[in-house]
């Protein structure tokens, strides 16, 4: 088979992340609830305001891990404003402290995430792992684990995961785009900017998604375009993929809108 480049995302692709970040959600949803319950202020709207001063930090500042708990700070400022409640310091660290412990839960790999990565080493390719967060925080995850055996020093990490990073690595490392994949769970971090690249696309749909990364994909395909629905299937869809492109001249143009298990770019189960 024809060795080909795999660059994978890691959170909700490789590893669970968004789930951990629902559950501090509650919390500090409960929390807040309680804090105003004489104001009548809902836990939907506490969620909604959250996730809207959230989005607003990510889009400037990028993946740092201070943008979740100051969103926290920034959501109980604001209702403490809106309703007149007095703010306290000791209120604020509380929600300083619970944001920030996202950052510290157990690590928890995706069903067949070590199965896969052996399946694709074995058959020769080259894999890279390509996230987007706070270096220190990332490398934690990698080495909890057990990543850096696959990817060793084919690691990348930003604050700002977009097409200009994945053109400079595609670039720095001189890697064919005829023969490289980008997998990932982020329709706006993994998918557009690698279809962009021109480079092919697996999508890996997260069972809990953020509205960050829930966007419109426009850009047409040069390559393969797949949604799959596990970690296992990876393997099977690229090797199918390069033998019958092996074959024939004219790459496949796969197009997302599909549901046809049978036909290029539809969900795989």
């Amino acid at each position: 088979m024809i060795k080909q480049t795999i660059l994978f995302d890691m959170d909700d692709t490789l590893i669970y992340c968004n789930k951990f970040f629902d559950m501090v959600m509650d919390q500090f949803a409960d929390q807040m609830e309680a804090w105003f319950h004489g104001y009548h202020l809902s836990i939907q709207e506490v969620k909604k305001k959250q996730a809207e001063l959230d989005l607003s930090r990510v889009l400037v500042s990028g993946f740092s891990p201070s943008h979740f708990p100051e969103s926290f700070v920034e959501t109980y400022e604001y209702y403490s404003d809106l309703t007149g409640r007095q703010k306290s310091s000791s209120e604020i660290e509380r929600l300083t402290e619970l944001g920030s412990s996202v950052y510290g839960h157990s690590i928890e790999p995706y069903p067949y995430m070590e199965e896969t990565l052996l399946a694709l080493e074995g058959e020769g390719h080259e894999l890279h792992l390509y996230t987007g967060g706070d270096p220190a925080v990332q490398m934690r995850k990698v080495k909890e684990a057990g990543l850096e055996r696959f990817f060793h020093d084919r690691i990348h990490v930003t604050r700002h995961k977009n097409t200009e990073f994945l053109e400079g690595i595609l670039t720095s490392h001189s890697l064919d785009r005829s023969r490289t994949w980008m997998i990932g769970n982020s329709l706006r971090t993994d998918i557009i900017p690698a279809l962009t690249c021109g480079i092919h696309a697996i999508f890996m749909p997260a069972e809990l998604e953020w509205s960050y990364n829930q966007v419109e994909v426009n850009v047409q395909p040069a390559g393969a375009y797949f949604t799959l629905s596990s970690l296992h299937l990876i393997p099977e869809t690229i090797r199918t993929y390069v033998e019958a492109n092996s074959q024939t001249p004219a790459s496949l143009h796969l197009s997302p809108a599909s549901e046809d298990t049978d036909t290029p770019g539809g969900v795989k189960e």
